[in-house]
């Protein structure tokens, strides 16, 4: 039965998915239908996950569309989230699949807060597990050659995707099964598997020999590009380097059987000998040195049957002459199978949990668009607040309207006792004090939540460092200081806003300060008022002059232009317009946004009219003002000139000045209250950004700490030995001990035991470099019967039946012996590719051997069910 190499799958440890997403969900949305259905959406994404990844999965094909399902999920919902390290902070944590990670070799877990990186680890388990599916597969029948090929070419296209990503994926250096070299080759080997099974399925439909000898040689290409791959790196089990080796020499042997066929069919007998015996000879190597891993028995027999009947031929009947095998006409390729490029969804039955949320990118465009909108809005109502309150300043400062319902000289006038009564009406002095007074301590709160986020990140950063500067490198994660740059450079904006919302609070006080007697005086009742205001000649001789009725008409034109700027200001408030759909539809087109095309372009259409309407009024505003100025100067050379006039109407100029200045003062008081108000939603919010990237880098720290601890456990507490000269040397005296047999270790082959004769132990060959392989050692003692073990040594003791350790002799007085220190093993075992002397036929034994079939002197023997991994003469 032909053997397959799947891939074991990677372990994740558990991580709540709902906390931090809910979170991110209630502070980006409106509580209401659409809140709630996103809130729904991220606990079926933990479900799918525990699904997933919380349980083992079965080899078979809804164990594959679960992950495969949880994989698009992460595809779709990566651009919608802002998952990073100083955002949204998910740390996932992952185990090497194939556990051969240390200190210095790479790490056996990893936790990254990366979404990438768990993308990547789920489309390895789902590689993975394609390859156990198609392992699994009936290949005796159509139905399982097709699934199997199918499968093996998925896992072929998900392995070389995760080559092409993993690093663009991670910040950091990979595990060594998700590193670009070990999936790039998984990813042949995958790939060759698939062409493997087609060629089975072509001897299945007993196509041409042609055919399939072309497929068996493609098969045998990419056996043997994995084998290139693999050869001197340790990032694979090692029972998959000699599989690889084997499948090569078969696959070849396959097609160097066909073509023999093929040759025969076109009566070129030498040629179909010699490709036979190229067969026999790479199915020999097989059998000889990968028999543990792969049985050939079956296509040997083939191969020799089919050799023996055209020797046969051929010596009696043809005597064609036989071609060396490097003169042969080279066999063809055909590769009929190819990576499946991973495009999601991979998923047959995926649907998006967060079909209706809109990605990241088009969230971001829309905070600049919006933004800009405010900028454009605030501009344009600014502009038209200047202008009225340029307006009213130089209608106060003139006495207008008062100077013209104050011709008696000795009433209130009517436009003073309406702003005395509005000022009442909105709380006077007492409001405005409590405002005032307000205002500290709004900013107290706000610079407490500041600080005390920026402390949250200080501290940790401070304990991140000690780590660093006590662990050197093996502390191998983002320091804190570069991690949170940009949490910092917005804590330098909020304070910066601060700073700047304080010397405003000072501007606001100050006026207040200045016109203060003023608004208390507008606040007294009637009768006060009216004591308070000086009185003067009556000048009721101006009572119906054209003069004071143009200035009445020009009075009101610049009334109905404040009105105008009114209902234009709730009107441009009121502007309102989807961009997102503009944003998705660039996105869906280019792949990409541009944001401040789009956004000025669409900002143009919707208040380029407002623009205009707004200089329109701005000219109509400065053109009246300078007819009021100049109807003024006529109405006052008119009025009587004295002292107690020009008294009253300073006075009455202030009074309007304060009046306007209590509006403007409350205003922005109020405007500083709500500033505060959502500057303390918008802080807490960052403050929780700061306690979640903390809490998670904490949790990082104490996992990367349990992990260096336990490295350091492991380490060695004494340092390095020097191998003893007993060890190295080619030969000893009699005395000295030998080393055991190397052995190699294969829980299928204990399962299944070889069916070969099982030979006496003996002690291997001495210590030789490849390079000397050929020469004999000047110092060898001569070969000789054995002198027997030394006189001064009690009799051995066979050990008991179980696997053979290290050779400690236990007993004492063994003589040139120096007492190692346990678990200390100078030997290499279970090395498959070992060089070894061999024994020409008829060479004596090693120096010391005793008489066969008795075991060695002062050593213990060999355990029966394990095999001395070395040739046999």
């Amino acid at each position: 039965m032909a053997t397959f190499i799947s891939v074991p799958l990677k372990k994740s440890s558990e991580v709540d998915l709902v906390k931090p997403l809910a979170k991110f969900v209630t502070a980006s949305y409106p509580a209401g239908e659409e809140q709630a259905e996103y809130v729904r959406a991220v606990e079926e994404l933990n479900k799918l996950r525990r699904n997933a990844l919380g349980r083992p999965l079965d080899k078979h094909e809804s164990s594959l569309e679960i992950l495969l399902r949880y994989y698009d999920q992460l595809c779709a919902v990566e651009p919608k989230f802002p998952f990073s390290e100083n955002q949204l902070c998910l740390t996932f944590t992952w185990k090497d699949a194939f556990d051969k990670g240390s200190l210095f070799g790479g790490s056996v877990k990893l936790a990254l807060a990366s979404l990438g990186y768990e993308k990547t680890c789920v489309l390895f388990n789902a590689a993975a597990l394609a390859s156990q599916i198609a392992s699994e597969q009936n290949l005796d029948n159509d139905e399982g050659l097709k699934v199997a090929a199918k499968y093996y070419q998925l896992a072929s296209g998900a392995f070389g995707h995760i080559k092409d990503t993993v690093l663009s994926a991670l910040n950091r250096e990979p595990t060594m099964d998700i590193s670009p070299e070990t999936v790039g080759t998984l990813s042949h080997i995958m790939l060759a598997q698939a062409q493997e099974v087609l060629f089975l399925k072509a001897t299945s439909d007993k196509m041409k020999d042609a055919v399939i000898a072309k497929l068996a040689n493609q098969a045998a290409d990419f056996y043997g590009d994995a084998f290139k791959q693999c050869q001197y790196k340790d990032n694979l089990p090692k029972e998959v380097l000699p599989v690889l080796a084997a499948k090569h020499c078969i696959m070849q042997a396959n097609a160097e059987l066909h073509q023999s066929i093929l040759a025969k069919q076109k009566k070129r007998f030498g040629e179909e000998i010699a490709r036979l015996q190229h067969a026999a000879e790479l199915v020999k190597t097989v059998a000889s040195r990968y028999d543990e891993y792969v049985s050939v028995k079956d296509l040997t027999e083939r191969i020799n049957r089919a050799l023996t009947a055209a020797k046969k031929d051929n010596d009696f009947i043809y005597h064609d002459r036989v071609p060396e095998v490097k003169d042969l006409e080279h066999i063809g390729k055909a590769a009929l199978v190819r990576a499946t490029t991973i495009t999601p969804p991979l998923s047959q039955k995926f649907t998006d949990l967060f079909e209706k949320m809109v990605p990241m990118a088009v969230q971001q465009s829309m905070s600049i668009y919006n933004q800009r909108k405010a900028e454009t809005v605030n501009r344009l109502v600014g502009t038209m607040r200047e202008a009225t309150n340029l307006c009213n300043g130089v209608l106060a400062s003139l006495n207008l309207p008062a100077a013209l319902e104050d011709l008696s000289g000795d009433s209130i006038p009517q436009s003073i006792a309406e702003k005395s009564r509005s000022i009442v009406q909105q709380g006077g002095l007492q409001t405005i004090e409590q405002l005032i007074k307000d205002l500290p301590e709004l900013l107290t709160r706000n610079r407490e939540i500041l600080d005390e986020s920026l402390k949250m990140l200080d501290d940790e950063e401070t304990t991140d460092n000690d780590l660093r500067s006590k662990f050197n490198q093996r502390w191998n994660r983002t320091p804190s200081g570069d991690l949170y740059k940009p949490l910092r450079a917005e804590g330098a904006n909020f304070r910066n806003i601060l700073d700047k919302a304080v010397q405003a609070d000072q501007v606001v006080k100050d006026r207040y300060s200045t016109h203060c007697d003023m608004i208390t005086l507008l606040c007294k009742p009637e009768n006060e008022l009216t004591a308070a205001i000086p009185s003067a000649n009556p000048t009721k001789t101006l009572q119906g002059s054209e003069v004071v009725n143009v200035l009445r008409s020009q009075l009101a034109q610049l009334d109905e232009i404040k009105k105008e700027r009114e209902t234009m200001e709730g009107e441009i408030k009121s502007v309102t317009f989807d961009m997102s759909v503009t944003f998705l539809t660039a996105l869906a087109r280019d792949g990409a946004i541009s944001e401040e095309q789009l956004s000025v372009s669409q900002l143009d259409q919707l208040y380029g009219t407002y623009n205009q309407r707004v200089q329109a009024s701005l000219r109509s505003q400065e053109d009246l003002l300078g007819q009021v100025q100049t109807s003024h100067q006529e109405f006052s050379s008119l009025k009587q000139s004295n002292t107690e006039a020009n008294q009253r109407e300073e006075v009455l100029k202030k009074l309007a000045s304060a009046h306007d200045s209590y509006v403007e003062i409350s205003s922005n008081l109020r405007e500083g209250t709500k500033f505060y108000n959502d500057l303390t939603e918008i802080l807490l919010k960052f403050q929780n950004k700061c306690s979640d990237i903390v809490f998670a880098r904490k949790t990082e720290r104490d996992e990367l700490l349990k992990e260096l601890q336990q490295s350091i456990a492991r380490e060695p507490s004494a340092p390095s030995f020097n191998v003893p000269a007993y060890q190295s040397t080619p030969a000893g005296p009699p005395g000295n001990p030998t080393p055991a047999p190397r052995t190699v270790f294969n829980p299928q082959a204990q399962q299944q035991p070889q069916a070969k004769p099982q030979p006496p132990a003996r002690p291997p060959p001495p210590s030789f470099t490849p390079q000397a392989a050929s020469t004999t050692p000047t110092n060898a003692p001569p070969t000789g019967p054995p002198t027997g073990p030394p006189t001064s040594n009690p009799p051995p003791v066979a050990p008991p039946n179980q696997a053979q350790g290290p050779p400690y002799p236990t007993y004492q007085g063994y003589p040139g012996y120096f007492q190692m220190p346990m678990g200390y093993n100078p030997y290499a075992y279970g090395q498959y590719n070992m060089p070894y002397m061999h024994v020409a036929p008829g060479q004596g034994g090693y120096p010391g051997a005793p008489p066969a079939g008795q075991p060695y002197p002062g050593y213990p023997q060999q355990p029966p069910q394990q095999q001395p991994y070395y040739p046999q003469q």
